[in-house]
């Protein structure tokens, strides 16, 4: 009779979290399917299907040819790009440095950090620093903006303190100082860590479009993120098309906007997505396992 419920709960499991992926996966494809389907089809009744009808690539060589939406795309990789690299840089140093016992006023830094996380200036005190410090209208502006996370710091030094203090001892009787022993020691063996909080930095950059569209005045150097919003608004208001606009600046008008739409969603999912399968397999997984020789 165990077996039997134990079964029965099991099966309940697999058809909830089958349904429940099924939910949250149908958008998505339901916006590449009407991105790959023929202009023709969209705008009939019954022109949306499971699968899709005239099956075409031209929304998408459209919508890369509109310069705005080519020059964001890759603004939005260079601004994840970079701004993983100072995140994760910044990150280490600061988890490295807060897992040593013996640092002078480490429970103050403690306790700042959490205040951190809890309390925000907000974005007024934000502006002005950025403008204070002539930061506007640069790519540093996005980049900078919560290099290091409170909470990812602290994921880290969970990490870090996980690495053997055998590992460490032996690195310094071989004449190893704290910046060899951090990136030679203690970062390769934390992979497992800076995969966990990559993806949470990359995920926030790609993401973030309202600091871009406050900070950057300048629409070559918006990221895609910024360019989807303006473009959506912009053919949403039946009121801008046919004047001088954002829209007709693009390029856009020819193009049917649920394809458009569509093609943008997905152009604007899919790199972020490609980055997953690259990082979940070192959430099982760490890297300390046969660090230290037994």
């Amino acid at each position: 009779m165990d077996k039997r419920k134990a079964g029965i709960g099991h099966w309940v499991v697999v058809v909830t979290l089958f349904v429940l992926a099924v939910v949250m996966v149908y958008p998505l494809y339901n916006q590449l399917v009407i991105s790959l389907t023929g202009p023709e089809y969209i705008t009939q009744a019954d022109g949306t299907t499971l699968i899709p009808r005239g099956f075409t690539l031209s929304t998408y060589t459209s919508v890369l040819a509109i310069p705005k939406v080519y020059w964001g795309l890759l603004n939005s990789l260079f601004i994840t790009a970079a701004g993983l690299v100072v995140n994760i840089l910044l990150t280490s140093i600061g988890a490295y440095v807060l897992i040593k016992r013996n640092l002078v006023g480490r429970g103050f830094f403690m306790i700042m950090i959490v205040i951190t996380m809890i309390f925000e200036g907000g974005l007024i005190p934000d502006y002005f620093l950025m403008r204070d410090l002539h930061l506007l209208n640069t790519y540093a502006s996005v980049i900078l903006f919560k290099a290091v996370n409170p909470y990812y710091l602290i994921i880290m030094m969970r990490f870090f303190d996980q690495v053997p203090k055998s590992m460490l001892e032996a690195a310094r009787l071989d004449g190893y100082g704290d910046v060899r022993i951090l990136f030679k020691i203690v970062l390769p063996v934390s992979v497992a860590g800076i995969a966990t909080i990559s993806l949470f930095y990359g995920v926030f950059h790609w993401n973030e479009y309202f600091r871009a569209m406050i900070y950057l005045s300048s629409e070559h150097k918006w990221p895609l993120q910024v360019i989807l919003r303006e473009l959506i608004i912009s053919m949403e208001k039946a009121s801008f098309i046919g004047s001088t606009n954002f829209l007709q600046s693009t390029g856009a008008a020819a193009i049917e906007f649920k394809a458009l739409k569509a093609s943008l969603i997905i152009l604007a999912i899919v790199p972020i997505l490609l980055f997953y399968p690259f990082v979940l397999r070192y959430f099982v997984k760490g890297r300390l396992q046969g660090a230290v020789k037994e």
